[in-house]
C-alpha cells in the first residue's frame, strides 16, 4: 500500500503542475486523472467510470483569477482509487467527492495566502539585486508546495484511509446508501446545468432540445448524436459562409458594372 500511496501521490503532484509548468496538457481534467488511475491500479472500467462521473460534476467550475474553486482533480484521485482498492460502488466512492473537493478547496485558499507572501520575499529579493532568489520563489518554492499540497493529502489519504473508508462503507446502511447514489446523479446533472446556464441563449436552446428529442423519442446513442451534430455543424457553416460571400459578390459585380473606363482614360 505504501508504494500504491506514493504513486497516486506522484501522479496527482504531476496534474497539479500540468498547469503551472507544462503549459496545461488537460492532465488536471478528472477524466484524464482517474484514467491514469485506472491503468496504474489495474482497473480501467471503473476509473473510466469515476473520471467521467466527476468530470460531469465539474464542468460547470472554472477558476478565475485568484479564486480557488473545488478541487475536483483531488477528488478525481481519491474517489477513483478508494473505489478500485476497496471495491466499493462507483456511486459510494462518488458521494466523497465533494468532501474532498471541499477539504482540496481550503488548501488551495491556504496555499494561495502562503504563496502571496513568497510574492513579497521575491520582491524584496529583486530590489536587493537578489535575482537568483526572487526566480527560486517563484520556480522552486512556487512548485515544491503546489507539490506537497497535492502529494501528501493524497498519500495519506490512500495509505491510511483505504481500510477506513473499507469498513464505513460495509456499515453504512441501505437506505443511506441509496440516498448516496441518488445524490451523486443529481450532482452529475447538476454540473451539466451550469454548463448550460453559461452556454445557452435563444439560438443554442433549439439545438439542445433538438438533442434531447433524439435521445429521449428515438433512442439514439451519443455516438449517432454527436456525429449528427458534427454534420450539421458543417452545414450550418457552410451556408453562413455562402450567406456571408453572396453580399460581397453581389458588392463586386456592382462595381464591375459602374466602372467606366473612359473616366481613366480622362484622367489621364
Amino acid at each position: 500500500m505504501f508504494v500504491t500511496s506514493l504513486i497516486l501521490g506522484l501522479v496527482g503532484v504531476f496534474c497539479i503542475l500540468d498547469s503551472r509548468l507544462l503549459g496545461r496538457l488537460n492532465f488536471e481534467r478528472p477524466l484524464i486523472t482517474c484514467t491514469i488511475v485506472g491503468l496504474l491500479l489495474g482497473n480501467l472500467p471503473v476509473g473510466l467510470t469515476v473520471g467521467a462521473s466527476i468530470e460531469l460534476m465539474s464542468l460547470g467550475i472554472v477558476n478565475i483569477g485568484a479564486a480557488a474553486p473545488p478541487d475536483m482533480n483531488m477528488a478525481a484521485i481519491i474517489c477513483s482509487a478508494f473505489a478500485i482498492l476497496t471495491d466499493a460502488s462507483v456511486e459510494t466512492s462518488l458521494a466523497l467527492a465533494i468532501p474532498i473537493a471541499v477539504l482540496g478547496q481550503m488548501l488551495g485558499v491556504l496555499m494561495r495566502t502562503i504563496l502571496s507572501n513568497l510574492t513579497h520575499v521575491a520582491d524584496h529579493a529583486i530590489e536587493a539585486g537578489k535575482f537568483a532568489r526572487a526566480r527560486s520563489m517563484h520556480i522552486v518554492w512556487g512548485t515544491l508546495l503546489y507539490s506537497l499540497m497535492y502529494f501528501v493529502p493524497i498519500f495519506l489519504a490512500v495509505y491510511l484511509g483505504t481500510d477506513f473508508v473499507q469498513k464505513v462503507v460495509e456499515v453504512i446502511p441501505a437506505w443511506l446508501t441509496d440516498g448516496l447514489n441518488l445524490s451523486s446523479k443529481f450532482l452529475t446533472a447538476y454540473g451539466i446545468a451550469l454548463l448550460m446556464s453559461s452556454m445557452l441563449n435563444k439560438e443554442l436552446t433549439v439545438f439542445f432540445l433538438l438533442g434531447f428529442f433524439l435521445v429521449g423519442y428515438l433512442g439514439l446513442s451519443m455516438t449517432a448524436i454527436a456525429i449528427f451534430a458534427v454534420i450539421l455543424a458543417i452545414i450550418l457553416s457552410g451556408l453562413k459562409l455562402r450567406g456571408g460571400a453572396a453580399p460581397a459578390m453581389a458588392g463586386n459585380a456592382s462595381a464591375a458594372e459602374d466602372y467606366d473606363p473612359l473616366e481613366d482614360d480622362d484622367d489621364l
